[in-house]
């Protein structure tokens, strides 16, 4: 692309952020362009959402089933681990039976073997963002996946016919608050409107977007009320107060050869082997000593305490927090074993063990993200740059409709572009963020 034009682009996206910015705080690399997929990926993406719909279906009659005593009975109490008694019961109440998050992020690495689901989010920042950065790159003629209005129409798909729609943003979550302020803007109907946890103005026929953890619930006033209007049916909630979705475990249980025969039942064999492929092996990291003869599948290890006697080279693994805790979001805890020292790994594996009924860990297969070409434009030498990096793909899919009869729509992609040396993909100021496009 010529400079003149490519600087023409990135000024006018530059020049259109609006005026209370999307993020607080953040500033990234502007492309000219967006990030190109190329159609295989881009239809390898649009169809997912359909099979990520599954699982969380499936992680629900799983819950549900195991609970009641009719699937094994560690899987729930894994998933209860840490959990307060009223969360539990919400998770378990008749209310929200079949209720799953509505608004779908899978975390997607590009790496040498194709992609890699490292985590799925279901209170996602970034909706906001990928809107703006849909439209935006829209007018300059791009063509987008999703198109220009895919996340802002299906973010509003969600919550049906409700007269109001109300987006609780808590004080941990404020970073996000600008973005979802934008979001309200462009709904043209004016039924969308930002609150913080003060706000107790809910009427019936109402509905709420719940933009808080819920590790968080005890710095979230208005939370208790919200769950008990959800309960009676007065408001329409979502994500569901289930903490079970924000679990990294979730995708040990996927792996876990006790429960192939549930998965293939409520997946089918077609769904299981993608998610398989694309999901990296993944375990709990509970301290339960193994029998003698007994071995940790894949790891070959028969206690969890010989993992920090590993050399770095035999660390290609991620240890994480699995959910549930003010550590298990953005790039917080979470430990890359190939690049830390011994005595770091040593210390995050102690604390994982020490932290099992708490906070529970996971440690996951790391496939490193293989290098790709993108650009961005040096305002103060007015260039494009070209940059060698690895990138993270977050697309998001709105569930609409009830039921069986529910549907995931693809709004768009946002890709994240760190440079090559980073060994963790994650937003910062030296990230390109551009939307995909085919």
């Amino acid at each position: 692309m010529e400079t003149e034009k490519a600087a023409q682009q990135a000024k006018f996206i530059r020049d259109s952020i609006p005026a209370g910015g999307l993020f607080a705080g953040l500033e990234w690399k502007v492309s000219p362009t967006p990030f190109p997929l190329g159609e295989k990926l881009a239809d390898e993406i649009e169809s997912l959402g359909r099979v990520l719909l599954q699982f969380y279906r499936a992680v629900n009659l799983l819950y549900r089933k195991s609970a009641e005593g009719k699937q094994p009975e560690w899987v729930a109490r894994w998933l209860d681990l840490g959990k307060p008694r009223e969360l539990i019961e919400l998770q378990r109440s008749a209310a929200f039976k079949n209720d799953v998050p509505r608004v779908i992020r899978p975390d997607v690495l590009l790496t040498e073997n194709g992609i890699s689901i490292t985590e799925l989010d279901s209170v996602p920042g970034g909706i906001g963002l990928t809107g703006w950065l849909n439209q935006t790159y829209t007018k300059t003629g791009a063509e987008v996946l999703g198109g220009a209005e895919g996340m802002i129409r299906g973010f509003e798909s969600i919550f049906g016919d409700a007269k109001q729609v109300h987006i609780i943003v808590s004080e941990e979550a404020k970073t996000y608050r600008p973005e979802m302020e934008w979001v309200a803007t462009q709904m043209t109907n004016g039924k969308f409107r930002i609150h913080d946890s003060g706000f107790t103005g809910f009427k019936d026929g109402d509905a709420v977007y719940r933009f808080f953890e819920l590790f968080d619930l005890p710095n979230v006033a208005n939370a208790k009320r919200i769950f008990e209007l959800a309960s009676e049916k007065k408001v329409r909630l979502t994500p569901p107060p289930k903490p079970m979705f924000e679990e990294k475990m979730l995708f040990a249980l996927l792996w876990n050869r006790n429960l192939q025969h549930f998965w293939r039942q409520e997946l089918g064999e077609g769904f299981l082997a993608r998610l398989k492929k694309v999901i990296p092996y993944t375990w709990l990291v509970d301290p339960t000593p193994l029998p003698p003869h007994a071995a940790l599948p894949g790891l070959e290890l028969t206690d969890w305490s010989q993992l920090k006697a590993l050399s770095q080279k035999e660390r290609d693994l991620i240890l994480k927090v699995s959910g549930f805790s003010e550590n298990a979001w953005g790039a917080r805890g979470v430990y890359l074993g190939n690049d830390l020292s011994q005595a770091d790994w040593s210390a995050a594996v102690d604390a994982a063990l020490k932290n099992f009924e708490t906070s529970p860990s996971v440690l996951q297969r790391f496939h490193k993200p293989s290098q790709v070409d993108t650009s961005w434009f040096d305002f103060t030498k007015n260039e494009v740059v070209p940059m060698k990096g690895r990138a993270r793909l977050c697309p998001y899919y709105f569930v609409s409709g009830e039921g069986d009869a529910a549907r995931p729509q693809l709004g768009g992609v946002l890709a994240t572009i760190v440079p090559a040396d980073k060994k963790i993909v994650h937003g910062m100021t030296d990230a390109v963020l551009a939307p995909c496009s085919v």
